[in-house]
């Protein structure tokens, strides 16, 4: 028999919140765990090498609609891998407009960091473009 693992020692080995574990299975990114006698969730290496997945697809900034796509294809491993690659090429797309938002917020931030020279916070240019009276981006 392989070795089960508890809830808790699921989100330990693979940096899970126990309420993301469930809202994940909720979800139906994780099978409904296995019960014990006494009702409690048991997992298997199975169920940790999902979990592991989907957690390296969050850090890496998928969604939870892209990540379900990518397991519906890593459980079905005949099936062609080029929606795979049209999930990557997107979530690669959609990555470029958040840098280049990024890189025009930095160079407007610059900007405005730079040109401080001090002074009454009621004239402050920093605080006006956190407020949002300063930068337009």
């Amino acid at each position: 028999m392989t070795k089960r693992l508890a809830i808790g020692d699921l989100a330990r080995q693979t940096g899970t919140k126990v309420n993301t574990i469930r809202f994940y299975e909720e979800i139906g990114l994780l099978p409904e765990a296995l019960r014990t006698a006494s009702g409690r969730r048991s997992y298997d290496a199975a169920d940790l090498r999902r979990l592991a997945f989907i957690r390296h697809g969050r850090q890496l900034g998928f969604s939870i609609p892209e990540i379900r796509s990518l397991l519906a294809l890593s459980d079905q491993p005949d099936r062609d891998c080029a929606e795979a690659a049209a999930i990557a090429r997107e979530h690669l797309r959609e990555i470029g407009i958040r840098i280049a938002r990024l890189e025009t917020l930095r160079s407007a931030l610059t900007e405005v960091a730079t040109s401080c020279e001090g002074g009454r916070a009621a004239e402050c240019r920093v605080i006006e473009a956190i407020a949002g009276t300063e930068l337009a981006i």
